[in-house]
Order: structure tokens, then C-alpha cells, then sequence
């Protein structure tokens, strides 16, 4: 079926069921409607906002930012000496060829040279490696440094290679690249973000991401979208200079930043408290580590929507639904993880509409849920024909925003709208579920997880987590019935 087509039937469908609501239905149950219209005009008004902000840096801000950053950085008297940390663990080996004759090859373009650390546990990734460095920058000038280390995490083995890096006395011009072993940088990465560190406020920058993702063709349109989706609020909240995530598979960090002692305890060893769960160690989530050391100190971060790594994606579970689900609890964990402490930094200090933007992250997971909700309440008590109506509302407004979305990355197919809404609802309903959970954490590659503990202690711990949620969801349908109460009147 045509692109085209497809369009055309899903548009017709979506007006089928709007025409077959009888008269009169929407205005039954106006409660009801005023109660989704006020949630979803602020949703909506949100989005619309991000949108266009994310122009404005697209069209007018970054090109700005990014011709004054390369009038200043060619002032310099040294270009900048590029540090590659690439961590590898269980990455296929025609993955990893890739990767590294990606990173020497960005290495040997280097003005001011590079040095490659790279962190393995294998011996066959270090003769990987070696392969790959000879066979590309062995005559280059370029140090390789090869750090084998006991398979004990990625934040062990970022702050066991920042440590080496701090041996080889960076200057305070250059920078230091994190990458993961399953991305691939463009040749150009440091040509490209170097000059951004001309101003001694910037502390982390990161790039546009596009992913080869391997698995059912539902899962690679999933992720081409959350890439999509990333492109716009990555956009917005550059404008504001800053970011909400400094991605984990390539971001760049001044070197005196990356190399001081306190970033590399808070990288190796990070945690925070919970009045409930305790001490929690973090096990994930090494990105969000970084982006709060330097949203806490006051710096700026800056997205480059021109310069694009790949990463390598495989769908971790059989099934759609699942490698979903798996992959949104570690995101949403490391999330919400963090973002409790940086809503406790002064909106002065990280700038009001990223505050906001924080905040937002965790608002946003209840007024998505009380839409359905009440509209399911209202479908099961009152009026059954408030759910095509609603249906139809979905799929329209859906399409729209897939159709802004269009503006940044080009033609979508038609699976994009019904995703859309699943990762809102289920990435909604997964928040929630994480929220009460904070202490649950495991990685997608390695066999290593932290939970409640075993015992009494550790039940007790589980138990009080359910109880939790389930009261806070108790309260979530205690709020909808109230805003809806006109329309469910006769039952209450």
C-alpha cells in the first residue's frame, strides 16, 4: 500500500468515526468535555510552544550561535586536543569495526590531535581495536590508550578512563568525547564542536541522533519517531541554553569539567536519597550524572542539530510491546532518578523554562492518564458513544502533531500517529509505575540489576512501593471523578 494511500484511508477513517457519534453526545456530557479540553489545551499548548521554540533555534539561533562560535574559535591560538572515551561491552564485532574506524577516523581529523581511550573487559575487543587503529590511524599521530577492566558496569569504566584522561594533563581547551561502542560519530565531530567551547560558559554539548536499529519494522518506526520527538524538544531547549539529557551515546564535555575529581566520583559513584526507599545507588543512568553535575554549577549546554551520530539498536525482547516497555523503565528510571534533585536547584541558576521543563516531566505523566481515564469512566457509566468520539479525537490530533514533527525530519508513515499515542499512554503509565520504584534498576546488556533487597526488609520495602502507587492512583481517579462530576452526577 502507497504512502499516499494509506494516508488517505486513515484520514477517512478518522472522519468515519467521528460522523458516526449521534447528536447531542458531546454536549451531554460537557463536564466531561471542559475537563479533557482544559488538560489538553495545557498539553497542547506545551507542545505547541516547544515547537516553536525548536524553530527558532533551528532557523535563527544555532546558525547564529554556531558563526560566532567558529569566528572565535579560529582567534585561538591552539585548537583543542580531542579525547575519544569509548566504553564497549557485548557489542557484535561488525558493529564494533564500525564504531572504532568511525572514532580513528575522527581521531586523524583532529586538528589540534586526539587520543582514543577506550574501555573494554574482552581481550577480543582489544585486538578489535588494535586492528582497526592500524588499519587507520597508525601513522597518524593519534595515542591509543586501551583500558581493560573487570566487567563490573559503565560507570566504573567511565570513571576508571576519566582518570587516565586526567593523567594526560588536558588542557583547558580541549575536550573530551564520550561514546558509546555501539555509535558511530561523523568524521567531522571535532571540527564541528570545539568551537562551541569558545565560551568558557558552555560546559556539554550534544548532537542529533539517528539510530540502525535491528527487530519488527514497528520497533524501528518507534524509535525513528522518539528520534523525531528528540529533534524538536532537544531544539527548544537548546534555545534556552541548556538541555534536559546530555545523551549517552556521544555528547562532548570541556576536559578540565570532565577531568575534575568531583565529576568523576559523581560519574563513578552517583545516588540519591529517598525518604522512603533510602540510599539510592544508581546503576544506570551515567548521562544523567553528568547533566546534573553541570546543570548544578551553573553551566551551559548546548544541541547541535546538524551533526549526527548513528547508533546501533537491537529490539531487546521478542515482542513490540515488550522491548518497549524494557527500554522506557530504564529511561524513565534514570529520569526520574535525577530529576527530583534538579528541581531543588533555583530556576535562576538553570534558567526558568528548564526548570519548568523538569517540572513538567513529572506533572505530565498524571494529566496524561486522567484524559483515558476519564473518558473510560464515563464510556462504562454514563454513555458508551463518548468513546468513538473520543477515538476520533485521538486520531486527529495525533496526525497533526506527526505532521509538525514532519517539519524537522521529513514524511512519516502512517504507524507514526497509533505509536504516538502508545508511548504516550504507556510511557505515562510506566512513569507512574517507576516513580514508586526508584530503587528497581538493571541494564538492557549485562546480567546486573539493583532491587529492594531480599528479606523481610526487602518485601516490606516492595510492598510499600505498590501501596504507594496504588493510593496515588486512587487519587488520580478521585481527581477525575470530581472534575467530571456533572457528567457522572447521577452516580455519585
Amino acid at each position: 500500500m502507497s504512502a499516499i494511500l494509506s494516508h488517505a484511508i486513515y484520514i477517512l477513517v478518522c472522519l468515519g468515526i467521528a460522523l458516526s457519534v449521534p447528536g447531542g453526545v458531546i454536549s451531554a456530557n460537557g463536564a466531561l468535555v471542559l475537563t479533557l479540553g482544559a488538560i489538553g489545551a495545557w498539553r497542547y499548548l506545551w507542545a505547541l510552544t516547544n515547537f516553536v521554540r525548536a524553530h527558532i533555534y533551528l532557523r535563527i539561533a544555532y546558525p547564529n550561535r554556531k558563526r560566532l562560535a567558529q569566528r572565535q574559535y579560529a582567534e585561538q591560538a591552539n585548537p583543542a586536543h580531542a579525547y575519544f572515551l569509548v566504553t564497549s561491552f557485548k557489542v557484535d564485532v561488525e558493529t564494533s569495526m564500525r564504531v572504532y574506524r568511525s572514532i580513528f577516523e575522527a581521531a586523524v581529523q583532529s586538528e589540534g590531535g586526539a587520543t582514543v581511550v577506550a574501555s573494554v573487559v574482552e581481550i577480543a575487543d582489544e585486538r578489535l581495536i588494535r586492528a582497526a587503529y592500524g588499519k587507520v590511524a597508525a601513522n597518524s599521530g593519534v595515542k591509543l590508550i586501551i583500558d581493560r577492566i573487570p566487567g563490573t558496569g559503565k560507570r566504573d569504566a567511565l570513571s576508571a578512563a576519566l582518570n587516565i584522561i586526567a593523567g594526560e594533563l588536558p588542557r583547558t581547551t580541549d575536550i573530551v568525547l564520550f561514546v558509546d561502542g555501539d555509535t558511530i560519530v561523523p568524521a567531522d565531530i571535532v571540527a564541528q564542536s570545539a568551537p562551541f567551547f569558545s565560551d568558557r560558559r558552555l560546559g556539554a554539548l550534544t548532537t542529533d541522533e539517528a539510530s540502525e536499529t535491528t527487530g519488527s519494522q514497528l520497533f524501528r518506526d518507534w524509535f525513528e519517531l522518539r528520534f523525531n520527538q528528540r529533534q524538536m524538544m532537544m531544539c527548544s531547549m537548546a534555545l534556552g541554553r541548556r538541555v534536559l539529557t546530555l545523551t549517552g551515546r556521544m555528547s562532548v564535555i570541556r576536559a578540565d569539567l570532565a577531568t575534575d575529581k568531583s565529576f568523576i566520583a559523581g560519574v563513578g559513584r552517583d545516588f540519591t536519597d529517598h525518604w522512603r526507599l533510602g540510599r539510592i545507588n544508581f546503576l544506570t543512568g551515567d548521562d544523567k550524572s553528568t547533566w546534573y553535575w553541570l546543570l548544578s554549577r551553573g553551566y551551559q549546554m548546548a544541541y547541535l542539530p546538524d551533526v549526527q551520530s548513528v547508533s546501533m539498536e537491537t529490539q531487546p525482547k521478542p515482542g513490540f510491546a515488550d522491548s518497549a516497555t524494557t527500554l522506557m523503565i530504564r529511561w524513565f528510571g534514570n529520569m526520574l532518578r535525577t530529576n527530583g534533585r534538579a528541581l531543588k536547584q533555583s530556576p535562576l541558576k538553570v534558567g526558568l523554562f528548564t526548570w519548568w521543563s523538569i517540572l513538567d516531566q513529572r506533572v505530565s505523566m498524571w494529566t496524561t492518564l486522567a484524559g483515558p481515564l476519564a473518558v473510560v469512566l464515563t464510556a462504562l457509566l454514563i454513555d458508551p458513544f463518548i468513546l468513538p468520539a473520543y477515538v476520533a479525537w485521538v486520531m486527529a490530533t495525533r496526525y497533526v502533531t506527526c505532521v509538525l514533527l514532519a517539519t524537522f525530519r521529513g514524511p512519516f508513515p502512517i504507524t507514526y500517529p497509533f505509536l504516538l499515542y502508545f508511548g504516550q499512554i504507556m510511557g505515562a503509565t510506566i512513569k507512574s509505575y517507576v516513580s514508586f520504584r526508584l530503587d528497581r534498576q538493571k541494564w538492557t546488556r549485562q546480567a546486573t540489576s539493583i532491587g529492594s533487597g531480599v528479606g523481610l526488609s526487602g518485601r516490606i520495602t516492595a510492598l510499600s512501593s505498590t501501596y504507594m502507587h496504588i493510593l496515588a492512583l486512587g487519587w488520580l481517579l478521585v481527581a477525575v471523578l470530581l472534575l467530571s462530576r456533572s457528567a457522572l452526577n447521577p452516580l455519585l
